[in-house]
């Protein structure tokens, strides 16, 4: 049994062997079938799947896309089941397979931590998930977890750093901010040596190098300047304060999920689960998990399969 997770933007496989993530950008028509041809290890590899890249613009509807994904893993593994967001594995495409992916994350962990909040940040969103009541989390659409706040549109590497930051302060200067895509939370991250270089694993805004220097220059296009003019320590500076808004609203959803459900504890996974394990005091599924974290979902329906 294989657990596989379809997002918009990367494409997570957890198998007996390890964990394996791959840039896979369905917006940009990326060959879902020929990545996952490179995974198979036998025609009767029974597979276990959730999705969350149904939303991506290239697909004129949900349904379109969910169709897609469906064809697309079945062609290479026949026998997939796929979850829903009525916690039950289906072998057809259906409206409640969108954005379930989250929920197999909450049906694994549910008994291990019944009185904790999961945050599980990824390169693209957050999801902040109740564990203490899976009735009342069956059944939720993105629109409705947007609404509730267990779903937070930025991540750790994709976020467009105007997304969160409008102004910043460069050597006491405020200082408004464009609104072009020049750099994102990744080249944030790299420069506050949140990730490493090859943690790095989406596109770069310009294309350009993985490196702490290259994400200085994006990051000082943000103001419109060369990096010679605001010198590396002005890059910084928005690089800190970029994170200190992130790590704010992040924070902020997390305590009044918290509050709301009655929760205790706080557990973290995805490539920002030990840098909220430290600012919110929780546990570090990393510690127990290794790199299955960064692919949680991937292999939390694969462990629900096996239970089921």
């Amino acid at each position: 049994m294989i657990g596989i997770d379809v997002g918009g933007a990367n494409l997570k496989v957890v198998d007996d062997k390890g964990v394996y993530i791959h840039y896979c950008p369905l917006f940009s028509g990326a060959p879902l079938v020929s990545l996952l041809s490179g995974l198979r290890t036998g025609q009767d590899t029974p597979a276990a799947v959730v999705m969350s890249g149904e939303i991506a613009d290239c697909f004129e509807s949900k349904a379109e896309g969910i169709a897609f994904i469906v064809h697309a893993v079945k062609e290479v593994f026949p026998r997939a089941i796929f979850y829903g967001t009525d916690a039950a594995f289906h072998t057809v495409a259906g409206p409640e397979l969108a954005a379930a992916n989250w929920l197999a994350s909450a049906d694994y962990l549910r008994t291990s931590f019944p009185d904790a909040v999961l945050v599980d940040m990824g390169s693209t969103t957050t999801d902040i998930i109740p564990l203490s009541s899976f009735p009342d989390l069956q059944g939720l659409t993105d629109l409705m977890r947007l609404r509730k706040g267990y779903l937070v549109y930025n991540g750790m590497l994709r976020t467009s750093v105007p997304a969160l930051l409008r102004i910043t302060v460069i050597d006491g200067v405020p200082t408004p901010v464009s609104t072009e895509y020049f750099a994102n939370s990744a080249d944030a991250h790299l420069v506050l040596g949140h990730i490493r270089a090859d943690q790095y694993s989406c596109d770069t805004p310009d294309r350009k190098e993985k490196t702490k220097t290259a994400s200085m220059r994006r990051l000082a296009r943000v103001v419109c300047a060369d990096l010679e003019e605001i010198g590396e320590a002005g890059a910084r500076q928005i690089a800190k304060q970029f994170w200190d808004v992130q790590r704010a609203l992040v924070c902020d959803k997390v305590q009044k999920v918290m509050v709301a459900a009655g929760a205790t504890d706080v557990v973290t996974a995805g490539i920002g689960s030990s840098l909220f394990a430290q600012e919110l005091g929780g546990i570090d599924l990393s510690e127990e998990l290794g790199d299955a974290t960064d692919a949680l979902p991937a292999f939390s329906v694969r462990e629900v399969a096996l239970r089921k």
